[in-house]
């Protein structure tokens, strides 16, 4: 919707936002009115340099044509039916996903919490019913971050944050161990321990890669006492760290694989991966979902996963990630830079990442902050070198300027 077909001004538009919704976020002071490749265009046609992708979402660029020409194809067909009725995208979007990432089976949800809900149910699930009533317990890393839904929220490792701070007790089942460190998670399995739950890079724990010594040290260790490896993905997944998915990398495979954001190319669509025998946890009536698997979420993520592969995007990701994070390290006030792929983190040397956050956004770069001073990169994995270069030269004026 343009501003000028809205019948408000930009000024009415964020008094209504501020009247109405419940922010959680700080806003932007722009209305994007437009959004194509990588770049967002606000309500004077301004541009912006879309170096955050909406959150690792956009990753084969804003508003990609073949997305939006799936999704408006789908939308003269069906819009939405539940899961009774057989469903063409549904078919071929799981047989897409199972057969490039080598799954036997998948379920659909709506979102990156859904998906790690589900993991954790079917974890435990498996569990309880092959190994008996207590073994459901699940070690997840310290500084890992799963989910706002209160299981998820749970399985994350982040208890003295304002993420978990307020809601009363986490639900029992789940114990924290320090990321990348094995000998602390070894010693954290007992006789109740079902899984281990990482995530191949911590995103929102500050950008921080597993070492192959630990994630394949993990997986022996799931192997030897008779663990599931669960892997979230939901935000490395899908070509963003230089393969297809982030475990590629390191030679390992999952028990079970949540994925969200990349896959639907802005829809909102998640879902789980794993093998047979597993997956049958999942019984009559035991999960559901009124819109998993909606078909126009199917057909934008068929488009969307297509265009990823077809055009190496994994790649392109590893490419020019490297090329930034290169450029990254000569910028002043650098501690360091981290990240696989187009997941990058740029640490500043003191508490400025506010200032240099807002000091980019008058200079029409959006990036995003962790904590004070981490500045977080997801852009759209199209990005050009020249696009890395632009944004590094706004970065460096912004560091000086905070």
């Amino acid at each position: 919707m343009k501003l000028k077909d809205s019948g408000k001004t930009a000024a009415e538009i964020k008094a209504l936002t501020k009247k109405y919704l419940i922010e959680t976020y700080e806003r932007y002071d722009f209305i994007c009115e437009r959004a194509e490749g990588v770049y967002l265009y606000d309500e004077n046609g301004d541009a912006y340099l879309d170096f955050y992708g909406g959150i690792a979402v956009n990753s084969a660029g804003n508003r990609n044509a073949k997305v939006v020409s799936a999704v408006k194809e789908q939308l003269d067909d069906v819009i939405h039916t539940f899961n009774y009725p057989y469903l063409i995208p549904q078919a071929l979007l799981a047989e897409k996903i199972c057969t490039t990432l080598g799954f036997e089976k998948i379920f659909y949800q709506n979102s990156g919490a859904e998906a790690n809900e589900a993991m954790i149910k079917m974890a435990r699930k498996y569990g309880i019913e092959k190994y008996g009533p207590n073994r459901y317990h699940i070690i997840t890393a310290k500084a890992s971050f799963h989910g706002r839904t209160f299981g998820a929220l749970s399985a994350t490792g982040q208890p003295d944050t304002a993420c978990q701070r307020g809601f009363g007790p986490m639900l029992p089942g789940f114990s924290y161990a320090e990321f990348n460190n094995l000998d602390d998670f070894a010693s954290r399995i007992t006789g109740d321990t079902i899984a281990i739950m990482l995530e191949p890079v911590q995103g929102e724990g500050g950008v921080h890669p597993a070492t192959p010594e630990f994630l394949c040290g993990i997986r022996k260790l799931c192997d030897e006492k008779n663990l599931l490896l669960l892997l979230d993905e939901i935000q490395t997944g899908w070509c963003r760290t230089g393969e297809v998915m982030a475990y590629m990398h390191y030679g390992v495979k999952p028990d079970i694989l949540s994925m969200a954001k990349a896959i639907g190319g802005g829809f909102p669509i998640s879902a789980i991966c794993t093998n047979s025998e597993i997956a049958k946890a999942f019984n009559m009536g035991s999960h559901g979902t009124t819109y998993g698997g909606n078909s126009v979420c199917c057909a934008a993520a068929l488009a969307q996963i297509t265009e990823l592969l077809d055009n190496n995007l994994a790649a392109a990701a590893k490419e020019t990630g490297d090329y930034l994070m290169e450029k990254l390290r000569a910028l002043p006030r650098v501690k360091g830079v981290r990240g696989k792929g187009l997941l990058v983190g740029l640490e500043l040397d003191g508490p400025v990442g506010l200032a240099v956050k807002h000091n980019c956004l008058d200079r029409k770069l959006l990036v995003t902050l962790i904590g004070d001073r981490l500045i977080r990169m997801i852009p759209p994995l199209t990005v050009s070198r020249a696009d890395c270069d632009r944004a590094c030269a706004i970065l460096a004026d912004s560091i000086k300027a905070a």
